[in-house]
């Protein structure tokens, strides 16, 4: 098992679960795939626990916190180890399309700041207005597209420095 990007050891014994050959763990919880809350007990202690698929894993959050959690088979978590993990692109900089529509209005342009929340850009799309704002300050680089373009979902629509 994958806990928050660490390999963990689990095994289930009578006595409870068994994490990294520590000590068994009480657990119980009347847990159904595809239940989204589980109302659990682990040695003794309540936790409600909301569980959301995330992808080829799991992110159970409670108490306010939120874990990623990957179970995999003991032959496939030994391949998984050598696997190169992609890392997603940094997308910070980068106004990009919510949705494929037409970019009816470009409120800055190339050089300009922004502020956060700022509407730098509104969008038309299934004939509603959406109106695109900045997410953090920061300098207009460069408009790839102009007012009056349609766009793809996806697509850059504003880069910022």
């Amino acid at each position: 098992m994958k806990f928050d990007g660490i390999d963990h050891h689990v095994a289930f014994t009578d006595g409870g679960v068994v994490v990294d050959g520590g000590k068994p763990v009480a657990v119980d919880a009347d847990y159904v795939p595809g239940q989204r809350l589980v109302q659990a007990e682990v040695d003794g202690r309540k936790l409600i626990v909301r569980v959301a698929r995330n992808g080829r894993g799991w992110k159970l959050t409670t108490r306010g916190a939120s874990h990623k959690v990957q179970v995999l088979a003991p032959h496939v978590a030994e391949l998984a180890r050598h696997m190169i993990e992609k890392v997603p692109p940094d997308l910070s900089r980068l106004l990009i399309a919510p949705m494929p529509g037409l970019l009816t209005k470009l409120n800055v342009k190339a050089g300009d700041k922004v502020e956060a929340g700022q509407p730098v850009a509104v969008m038309e799309a299934m004939k509603m207005e959406n109106i695109l704002r900045a997410e953090k300050p920061a300098k207009v680089k460069a408009t790839p597209v102009k007012a009056g373009e349609s766009v793809a979902v996806d697509q850059v629509i504003m880069e910022f420095e």
